[in-house]
């Protein structure tokens, strides 16, 4: 008989018996949650198509085009503390609503921004995007982790996590028939156009293209919000919302080593995750022929990918060890991102789309393995997995850098290529602890 910790604290003896992965008697606000998942999602890969939308609409460099994944993904490491510090007394349900309120706000500020003309605006309107998805990060989820049997926290999680991947691939489709006109004047199109006069007016029309889809977006945000606040959700025991109750402490995990090297490897995670996607699109405007909607399909497909590797492998984690599962895959990633280096063109924007299937199982198997044994700190050291979604704000503005001052945005990619292998260190790492401890097959 095997003992481990569960996340939501207690003891939990594995005695051979068959777990549940849903909730029993709970499964209504698990779907609503996990509806959630694919809300974040829309949005997150939005700013892919704005990287790119951003980049001529405004004439940047790549460097500041990246800009757009700094503001959105810095809000990430602004909130999550805060959030956590909410959910200590109020709840995983305030946090959610919190985090759909800000959420939906910050989409809402595109229209004064695009109207006025100002990237700056649009920056703030991300930061304020990102703020909220913190907020909601940080409450879904542990929420998911927790909900449920704690021997298949892992196997929820990346269950909840599949419907993210969908929710990405709608949000590029959306940008790429809404927010990408189609409309890509050549050089000397773009002289005629500045002497009669109309670059400009072609140019802030690019920008109002951006409008429609991020202010109906924050109307559903604002109406999911105003939902699930009057949605009944169970009060888990690990919520410990009483008054009197410990709720754990920041100088409790510093004391905890498991959770920092999982704070690391997420850094790496989602910084190689957002570069890699977000320089998808220049890279193939610089090594082929392709319009930008092309170009997008390419980063569609890589979603796709995505999606088809959460559903494959969360399977499989009931025969292979989940953090074995993740060093292998962050091997195989570095591995084609090191094609992507090397053989810039088709060969390697097919090798990015191949990462996709990769990277499906990263987050949600980081998350879990942080979260394992935390007890009453679980709140608290789930701001920290979702503070590290600053790598995401960090590792794109690195990559601009690179292809700026080398005239190269294949060289780039081996950013996310030393972040995968920050990945795979950190599964091989945790897949020999669990060895060695003899536990369950984490």
């Amino acid at each position: 008989m095997q003992i481990s910790a569960p996340v939501g604290g207690s003891t939990k003896v594995d005695d051979g018996r068959k777990h549940p992965m849903f909730p029993v008697g709970h499964l209504l606000p698990f779907i609503f949650v996990t509806v959630l998942f694919f809300l974040w999602g829309m949005s997150n890969n939005l700013t892919d198509i704005l990287v790119q939308q951003f980049k001529k609409s405004f004439e940047l460099s790549q460097f500041s085009a990246q800009l757009v994944q700094t503001a959105n993904f810095f809000g990430y490491f602004c909130m999550a503390i805060p959030a956590a510090l909410l959910m200590r007394k109020w709840g995983y349900k305030a946090g959610m609503v919190t985090g759909l309120v800000i959420f939906g706000a910050g989409m809402v500020i595109f229209w004064p921004a695009a109207v006025t003309h100002q990237y700056s605006l649009f920056l703030i309107a991300l930061f304020t995007v990102g703020s909220g998805a913190s907020v909601l990060e940080t409450a879904a989820n542990p929420f998911i982790a927790q909900f449920g049997d704690p021997q298949t926290s892992e196997q929820r999680l990346n269950f909840s996590q599949a419907f993210n991947p969908p929710g990405t691939i709608t949000g590029v489709l959306i940008g790429t028939y809404f927010i990408f006109s189609g409309v890509e004047p050549k050089a000397p199109q773009i002289a005629a156009m500045r002497l009669a006069g109309t670059y400009q007016t072609y140019l802030q029309g690019e920008i109002m293209r951006v409008v429609p889809t991020y202010l109906t977006f924050g109307v559903v945000v604002l109406l999911c919000a105003l939902i699930l606040s009057r949605t009944k959700f169970p009060v888990m025991k690990s919520e410990h919302e009483g008054e009197g109750e410990n709720h754990g402490s920041f100088g409790e995990l510093l004391r905890i080593p498991t959770i920092w090297i999982a704070v690391a490897a997420n850094f790496c995670n989602v910084g190689a995750q957002i570069s890699s996607w977000s320089s998808l699109i220049p890279y193939m405007k610089q090594y082929t022929v392709v319009t930008e909607r092309t170009a997008a399909f390419y980063l569609l497909a890589t979603l796709i990918a995505m999606a088809v590797g959460r559903f494959v492998s969360t399977p499989l984690m009931r025969f292979v060890r989940p953090s074995r599962m993740l060093g292998l895959y962050g091997v195989v990633n570095a591995l084609l991102m090191l094609v992507a280096v090397n053989r810039p063109g088709l060969l390697g924007a097919w090798g990015i789309v191949a990462s996709g299937f990769f990277i499906s199982i990263m987050y949600p198997t980081i998350f879990a393995l942080g979260l394992k044994g935390l007890g009453r700190n679980t709140k608290i050291g789930g701001s920290l997995l979702v503070m590290a979604i600053v790598g995401g704000a960090i590792f794109p503005p690195l990559s601009g850098l690179i292809a700026r001052q080398t005239g190269s945005v294949a060289l780039g990619y081996l950013v996310p290529m030393v972040g995968f292998l920050g990945v795979a260190a950190y599964g091989f790492y945790q897949s020999a602890q669990r060895s060695l401890l003899s536990g369950p097959a984490y």
